[in-house]
């Protein structure tokens, strides 16, 4: 089976060859075990925001497939890599060492054992006490509380009737995923819009706690700007949603127009 690992990039030269190394020595060794028999052909796809660091000459030089997408935007990133991805199941992190990439074969194993449809991680069970700043946990902790009062009626079948984590970007899920989900996000607001349509469309969605470390390298969140972005995009889909039973159903990312490859 094809796997693909997406990691959006932009000037991640201090760590992208820690993660692709640290995510490859896992994936080779889940080959041995857990996968003896039927060992998972995994890509390394690195989306690269045209970084001035030499981002995208170390990914290539660890034998990733590199992306360049001058469209600015993490859910840009991530629709440029979901549609040139060649795997049958899909894995995201980031390229700052924050995520646990050495568990990603572990969780296909449960992907693929427990026929889930898109497994997310929560960060906030294992925070590192410097990976967030203040007002990044607040905004987080707001965000949270909004899709859980907003969307409660679509979140019943969760554990506890709520995403714990609305905003994380380490993702496990099956390509026909994409086959359901409709994606207009270009920004921050992609993370939680995704989650969103994979339980609203109907998919069974599992979250685990994850350990979340401090980033290598400068931050490049503004906490309240994407905050405040991410809430009222939250407000619209939740009345975007309101209005289908009028219009349709959208068109999925999987059969849109827009595929997410770079012109």
């Amino acid at each position: 089976m094809k796997a693909s690992l997406v990691i959006p990039t932009l000037n991640e030269a201090a760590s992208i060859a820690h993660v692709i190394r640290l995510f490859r020595a896992a994936a080779s060794e889940a080959n041995g075990t857990i996968f003896r028999g039927d060992p998972l052909d995994w890509e390394v796809l690195v989306v690269d925001g045209a970084s001035a660091d030499g981002t995208a000459a170390l990914a290539e030089a660890e034998g990733a497939r590199v992306l360049i997408e001058r469209r600015r935007g993490y859910g840009r990133a991530y629709k440029t890599g979901f549609g040139a991805a060649k795997g049958e199941v899909l894995a995201t992190a980031d390229g700052d060492a924050t995520y646990p990439v050495e568990t990603v074969p572990g969780l296909v194993r449960k992907l693929l054992d427990e026929r889930i449809d898109f497994l997310t991680g929560n960060r906030m069970a294992y925070l590192d006490a410097k990976a967030m700043t203040t007002e990044h946990r607040i905004g987080n902790r707001l965000l949270n509380v909004f899709v859980g009062v907003a969307y409660h009626h679509y979140l019943q079948d969760l554990p506890g009737q709520r995403l714990v984590d609305s905003q994380s970007g380490f993702w496990v899920f099956r390509r026909a995923v994409l086959d359901r989900v409709h994606l207009t996000q270009d920004g921050m607001a992609f993370s939680e819009e995704l989650k969103l349509e994979v339980v609203m469309r109907g998919l069974k969605l599992v979250e685990l706690p994850i350990r979340y470390g401090e980033r290598w390298g400068r931050p490049k969140l503004s906490s309240w700007k994407d905050g405040i972005r991410n809430m009222m995009f939250l407000a619209e889909k939740r009345l975007d949603v309101a209005r289908e039973r009028a219009r349709g159903a959208p068109v999925p990312f999987a059969r849109s127009n827009d595929r997410g490859l770079p012109p």
